[in-house]
């Protein structure tokens, strides 16, 4: 697909043509030319969950669209970066593909073996290029709370600090439990935080995805909400708590899953 006679020669061009006229200062969309790194940023996360969310529900359609919504973030943190001399959209394509192709010597270069193991190993020495002092530099702040947990664990876990099994962490959710019941109102956050961390651990331990499972969690909850409501109508409000987990008790049955 080309573009018109003397415009954008492909649909990637036609995208950075387009936030260049929106961000021109002259005549560009007043939103987004008052726009800057940090105000783009929390976009950026919605967009990446919303692409999630496409995913888990498998609609391709959708997951086409947000895949666009995604890729203009990457347009637009782009645009202002070049704005301000820093780097360019091309830039950023080419340092992803010098990674990659960095990243997998047993692919792009003469490396007979390869696969996650030397992944890792490529990406430790690559923080320390950088300057990265610990195990746990570089676990990016702005990652969802349970991800980041998930991280920094893993990255405590190579250099040998983790449990064993999955008995160390389970017994470890099980001990936090009394702590919050003791703690005082100003400790109950940080003893919440710790079990927290705890389910984390487990989950990690067991092989399962802490973020993914959660995601389902909420599904299914919001799913068997609905169902009650459906039930009730518009008296559900005003019910009982007791009619309500009657209620709860219906729609979590197989039939109405």
């Amino acid at each position: 697909m080309s573009g018109k006679q003397g415009g954008p020669s492909s649909p990637i061009d036609r995208l950075v043509a387009i936030m260049a006229r929106l961000r021109d200062p002259e005549t560009g969309c007043e939103w987004d030319v008052a726009q800057d790194f940090a105000s783009i940023a929390p976009y950026t996360i919605e967009e990446a969950y919303e692409v999630a969310d496409a995913i888990a529900r498998n609609d391709m359609a959708e997951l086409k669209d947000e895949l666009g919504d995604l890729l203009l973030q990457v347009i637009f943190h782009s645009r202002i970066a070049e704005e301000a001399g820093v780097f360019a959209l091309n830039d950023v394509v080419a340092s992803i593909s010098d990674k990659m192709e960095r990243r997998h010597p047993h692919i792009f270069g003469d490396t007979a073996n390869g696969g996650h193991h030397l992944w890792e190993q490529i990406k430790a020495e690559e923080r320390r290029r950088k300057g990265a002092g610990g195990a746990l530099d570089g676990v990016a702040i702005g990652l969802p709370a349970l991800l980041r947990a998930e991280k920094l664990q893993k990255r405590a876990a190579r250099t040998g600090f983790d449990w064993p099994d999955a008995e160390g962490p389970r017994a470890k959710v099980i001990e936090e439990i009394p702590e919050i019941d003791a703690a005082s109102e100003a400790e109950r956050e940080e003893e919440v935080g710790d079990l927290l961390f705890s389910v984390v651990n487990w989950a990690r331990h067991l092989g399962i995805d802490p973020e993914a499972a959660l995601r389902s969690a909420n599904a299914k909850f919001e799913r068997r909400f609905q169902g009650m409501e459906k039930l009730a109508g518009e008296t559900f409000a005003g019910l009982p708590l007791e009619q309500k987990e009657a209620l709860w008790q219906s729609v979590k049955t197989p039939a109405r899953e």
